[in-house]
């Protein structure tokens, strides 16, 4: 992609969230748990007219709602809030730390042939054409990412897949490194738009330790494709 397609792509985004008021998945004094839909910000964006996002919709009913971490605007699913200072520590510190295990569905192109697999391929940003990341193995940061495959079609395969770093675009950019882009995707797979109106990917599980208990807890949220 050359810098003057990449600054086209990004003139032709347009934000127009779904509307309709936060799925909450799981509710307690020190953590809220909601299903994001594909298309809404997980906070205010830079440009004029992104400041409708899941943390203000959120905030609306629970005003003490903080962020912990985030999920792209076209990624749908399973994103934790802290209710406290301290518990939006302690929730970064699962995930930093990279004791919190996250799983996503994706629906990728093609027929992939092996079971399962990792990718581990470095990233960094590729700045001429931002906000699209790249593998970089002179200067990108380590990035893994296992895989499993849940069932296949004659043109597609349904995966599984597991960060064990939180790169942007990680599972975006690792999936297109195999020759299997997710679907939908605007920015690395754009040839596919015409049959998907989203991005094929959902943060399906989280599992870590509860700030209060201690105790591992794992959310999900179903997948709506």
């Amino acid at each position: 992609m050359t810098s003057r397609e990449a600054q086209a792509l990004r003139i032709e985004f347009s934000y127009d969230p779904p509307p309709g008021p936060p799925v909450i998945l799981h509710l307690d004094d020190r953590l809220i748990a909601v299903d994001k839909p594909a298309g809404l910000l997980s906070v205010p964006g830079k440009l004029e007219g992104r400041q409708d996002c899941l943390i203000t919709r959120l905030q609306a009913v629970y005003p003490d709602a903080l962020v912990v971490h985030r999920l792209d605007c076209d990624t749908s699913g399973l994103i934790l809030f802290a209710r406290d200072k301290a518990a939006q520590g302690h929730l970064g510190q699962e995930f930093e730390q990279r004791r919190a295990k996250k799983s996503y569905i994706a629906r990728v192109k093609g027929v992939v042939r092996e079971d399962t697999g990792t990718v581990d391929l470095p990233l960094s940003v590729d700045w001429p054409n931002r906000p699209r990341q790249m593998v970089n193995h002179q200067d990108g940061k380590h990035a893994r990412t296992d895989w499993q495959v849940v069932s296949r079609s004659d043109s597609e395969t349904r995966i599984r897949l597991f960060p064990l770093t939180g790169r942007s675009h990680q599972l975006r950019v690792h999936m297109l490194a195999i020759g299997h882009p997710i679907l939908g995707d605007q920015i690395y797979a754009p040839e596919t738009l015409a049959d998907h109106s989203r991005l094929m990917l959902h943060a399906e599980t989280l599992g870590l330790h509860h700030p209060g208990s201690g105790e591992w807890v794992q959310f999900a949220a179903p997948v709506p494709f």
